[in-house]
């Protein structure tokens, strides 16, 4: 399983950006899609995920009402639509095949490269 991520970039505080990560390969095997980031000097965390369908999402508090994750079944995409930007989201984003649901687990069968997102206040 291959993940390309892409979409991130530098926007001001309040400013939207789109993250996508394509799959490719076994998608067969996939249940979930997942996006996590990771701030400086901090751990990685979870962000939002979605079941292979796309029928069902889940966003970590801290996004809620700002980001929405999707995914594209034709395409085999990933996206994380970033609304109403702060400079508390600068992180990296990681998208990830197949990760963990448990509270607090950062654990997944796939990693994408990640992508740089910087919020300026």
């Amino acid at each position: 399983v291959q993940l390309q991520a892409s979409g991130g970039g530098l926007v001001q505080t309040g400013g939207s950006l789109r993250l996508s990560c394509a799959v490719s390969g076994r998608t067969y095997s996939m249940s979930h899609m997942g996006w996590f980031r990771q701030a400086p000097g901090k751990e990685r965390e979870f962000v939002a995920a979605i079941n292979w369908s796309g029928a069902n999402s889940y966003h970590t508090d801290s996004v809620k009402g700002r980001f929405t994750i999707s995914k594209d079944n034709a395409k085999n995409t990933v996206y994380l639509r970033m609304n109403s930007l702060k400079p508390e989201d600068t992180a990296v984003y990681y998208c990830a095949a197949n990760p963990s649901l448990a509270a607090g687990t950062v654990r997944a069968d796939y990693w994408g490269q990640g992508t740089l997102v910087t919020v300026s206040s």
